[in-house]
């Protein structure tokens, strides 16, 4: 298993217990707690599929990533509404970065260094 793929799923798993924890430190306005619970959903489902997808389950690497890609876009809301603490904008935008930065280590490709 490359190296970088275990990295990447721990990113994502990391991201997923962010989730899972975020109606513990919602005001019940940013975000919204229904949207802290959905979630929290999220994410437990996200952590449910990290050990098929370390065992190399495409299928569950599949949902696993577009679980966390729809966390991410849940996030940009923050970016555009009005009103948003500066802290839930920078938490927003730390979660958008490293759901990228997950995905992306994930599913790249090794290259075999002295080919073209």
């Amino acid at each position: 298993m490359r190296h970088s793929y275990r990295i990447g799923l721990v990113v994502l798993a990391v991201l997923s217990v962010f989730d899972l924890l975020g109606p513990l430190f919602t005001d019940g306005s940013h975000p919204p707690m229904s949207v802290a619970l959905a979630g929290a959903a999220v994410g437990l489902a996200s952590l449910a599929l990290v050990p098929p997808a370390w065992r190399r389950s495409r299928p569950a690497l599949r949902l696993l990533i577009g679980l966390r890609v729809f966390s991410a876009l849940t996030a940009v809301p923050a970016f555009v509404i009005s009103g948003v603490p500066a802290p839930a904008v920078g938490a927003a935008a730390a979660l958008v970065v490293l759901t990228v930065a997950g995905v992306v280590l994930v599913v790249r490709r090794p290259t075999l260094v002295g080919t073209r």
